[in-house]
């Protein structure tokens, strides 16, 4: 969850325990705590809180003729024969032999001669590694080992071995012992414990003090397969209140906002009337029941704060300038911001279509705009202009309004909470805020939506106009490239249209793709140049990030005409652009792409009367997990069950975007795991803020962190 700085949180919460520094700990001086703190770790709370990646069973031995390759094992044997050898580089082979008679051969490539040295016929070795396959026979590269007196006994741990998260200077076995230290301060369950006994034991969850030394020394009966899958019940006590720490910090935000007031805007509605009579199209019943919950927002004095999502083309739009309508009649102005310059340039033209002839000129405001222009359009912001759209430009401080009464923001998981707010601060007059109305074309599954956009109230418009048409879903081999451009040549001469897009070469791939396609700009270059000769006759055009916006409008401009037959592009078409007679859709290399973005992309056809079609062309063999997304998006055209899928996949971080603006990330919790939590942690979160509010407190300030604060936007 990112979060914008605010005031200082609550004493409590200071002297919470575990709010101790890391360096307090022996052996941790200032190298080692400024090495810690790249993991992130910077108060005692913080290690008790960072969990193995894994755990190697250390508590048994395994003979060595019961070894199985690709498994990891602890055996103990004496060296039987030691060979140095030199042909390519430095190595070292031990043979060690145990009482099952068995060989098993130690190769390590990194040594020392006094390392060498003390591997001599008939030393007794504990070692501990991963059984291979070698040249003769079973054997460890490079295992974990200890030369043993001879007549010592072999003491083995009691618990599992946990495996940490580390970092550059901190090796497994020093951040072990760091862990391990801070543990011996774990406080007892009274103290640690911050849900009170009685609303804890409704959920039937583990205790917290219990939990965290299960998962940092799980026993060595414990259910390994449940730990690695996350699901053990000490991972789902803490994902728990994770989960709930961060359903509590959004609940604060939301009650901060909605303590402040806003203009009631409760005019007698003629603009929005008079636009919707001009409409060439009548409401769905979804887009009527959603307009009137927006109408019933902005009439009272509380800061609307609402997210309406729908799938591509349900007509969310229409209801942004519904409301626009009713907050400029009101005298108020209205802010609509984009992510990108493409769509907010989409948004620009269908509101001047619609406002223009009611006599209202909206201005235009992105990063682009510059010199005599930027300043005609900040003059007429600061004036009170009635409709203002934008991209990022308009969150930024030269940018003033004379009164915002609603902020609009499309694709608000591109954005971030803090961004949205940052822009709902501009209008902050004394202690009235504007209204916030989001929209989002991105299906948001419900676990994701309870816990990610906990501050907003959601209306869902789940019915899409009449006339669109279902599109078909295929998938083709590249291999079969020629047959999909001979289809494309087809459609065109059929008076349709087509999109060829193309999708990011990672940089990993760059070096096997060659300097030709080292971006997704340069790879729809080349396709550009590649279905140009392909199609002589049809008129291609081009269209990719790096374009100056005059000129992607120019292009998209004179597709959407008829000018251009084929259309090849970025992603940069994902969401935003509507041409009815567009009926093709190829995506080259789908599989890297996710579900929720393959099927933004296809909502760019079907959008007519016709027939549509969508082709996914991709690169063999598939993965698994690929083959499993692309699979889905050919059984169904439901947005909320592929983002359900999505998430299953893929992981919130990935759906929402969050990659690039943290609006979601969580330690422990698994969204799609952990997300039959989210009605417990509502139900626990409520009683939480009415019974023991100090308590909430702390729990977000154990979770989120003491550097991280909530805006009090």
């Amino acid at each position: 969850m990112s979060v914008a700085a605010s005031s200082a949180p609550p004493a409590a919460a200071l002297a919470d325990v575990g709010r101790v520094a890391v360096a307090s700990l022996p052996g941790v001086g200032p190298a080692a705590a400024h090495k810690l703190a790249a993991l992130g770790l910077h108060e005692l709370q913080d290690l008790w809180f960072h969990l193995p990646l894994r755990y190697e069973d250390r508590t048994r031995l395994t003979p060595i003729a019961e070894l199985q390759v690709g498994g990891c094992a602890q055996v103990v044997g004496r060296v039987s024969a030691v060979e140095r050898g030199f042909r390519f580089r430095p190595q070292l082979r031990v043979a060690l032999q145990d009482d099952s008679a068995a060989t098993l051969t130690l190769r390590l490539f990194h040594f020392q001669r006094a390392q060498a040295e003390r591997f001599v016929p008939g030393a007794r070795v504990l070692c501990h590694g991963e059984v291979r396959h070698g040249q003769y026979g079973l054997e460890f590269i490079h295992p974990e080992y200890r030369i043993l007196p001879e007549a010592a006994p072999v003491l083995l741990p009691e618990c599992l071995t946990p495996v940490y998260p580390t970092t550059a200077g901190i090796g497994q076995q020093r951040i072990g012992a760091i862990v391990a230290r801070a543990l011996e301060r774990l406080p007892d369950e009274a103290a640690l414990e911050l849900i009170p006994p009685a609303l804890r034991h409704e959920t039937g969850l583990a205790s917290l003090r219990d939990s965290l030394l299960t998962l940092h020394r799980p026993p060595r009966d414990a259910d390994v397969a449940a730990l690695l899958a996350g699901r053990h019940p000490a991972q789902r006590r803490l994902a728990f209140e994770e989960l709930l720490a961060h359903h509590l910090g959004l609940r604060q935000l939301r009650e901060r906002v909605r303590a402040r007031r806003a203009h009631a805007l409760a005019g007698g509605g003629g603009l929005a009337q008079r636009l919707r009579a001009a409409l060439p199209f009548a409401l769905t019943t979804a887009q009527q029941r959603v307009a009137a919950q927006i109408d019933a927002d902005l009439a009272r004095s509380t800061p609307m704060l609402r997210l309406v999502q729908g799938d591509v083309g349900s007509g969310k739009t229409v209801l942004a300038a519904l409301a626009a309508a009713r907050a400029i009649e009101a005298g108020t102005q209205v802010a609509l911001v984009a992510p990108t310059e493409l769509l907010a340039e989409q948004h620009l033209q269908t509101l001047q279509a619609w406002f223009t002839p009611l006599g209202i000129a909206p201005v235009w405001l992105a990063g682009k705009v510059a010199g005599r222009a930027r300043g005609n359009a900040l003059a007429a912001v600061a004036a009170g202009a009635p409709l203002v759209v934008g991209t990022h430009a308009l969150m930024q401080e030269a940018v003033t309004f004379a009164r915002l009464g609603l902020v609009i923001v499309d694709e608000q998981h591109r954005f971030g909470v803090h961004q949205r707010l940052s822009l709902s601060e501009k209008g902050r007059q004394g202690d009235l805020v504007p209204h916030q109305l989001v929209l989002t074309a991105t299906p948001i599954p419900r676990t994701l939506a309870m816990a990610a956009y906990a501050d907003l109230d959601v209306s869902v418009v789940d019915e899409l106009p009449p006339g669109r048409t279902p599109v078909r879903t295929v998938l083709v081999s590249a291999a079969r490239r020629a047959e999909v451009v001979a289809r494309i040549r087809e459609a065109c001469g059929q008076g349709r249209q087509a999109y060829w897009v193309c999708t990011l070469i990672e940089e990993a791939e760059v070096a096997e793709a060659g300097p030709s396609r080292a971006s997704d700009a340069q790879a729809a270059q080349v396709a550009w140049q590649e279905l140009g000769a392909a199609l002589p006759g049809l008129r291609v055009g081009l269209v990719h990030g790096r374009l100056k916006p005059r000129d992607k409008q120019a292009t998209m401009q004179a597709f959407k005409a008829g000018e251009l037959d084929v259309l090849v592009a970025t992603t940069v078409i994902e969401v935003g652009v509507d041409v009815p007679n567009a009926s093709l859709m190829v995506i080259d290399n789908a599989e890297r792409l996710g579900l929720a973005q393959l099927h933004q992309l296809r909502g760019r056809v079907g959008r007519g009367a016709q027939a549509s079609s969508c082709v996914l062309l991709y690169q063999g063999p598939l993965s698994a997990l690929a083959r499993a997304r692309l699979q889905v998006l050919r059984e169904t055209s439901d947005g909320f069950r592929i983002a359900e899928k999505d998430l299953e996949l893929r992981g919130p971080g990935e759906v929402l975007g969050t990659r690039q603006t943290g609006a979601v990330e969580f330690r422990i919790a698994d969204l799609a795991r952990d997300g039959e939590l989210l009605p417990l942690v509502q139900r626990v979160g409520a009683r939480l803020r009415e019974q023991a509010p100090e308590a909430a407190q702390r729990i977000v300030a154990r979770w989120v962190g003491a550097a991280v604060h909530y805006a009090g936007a």
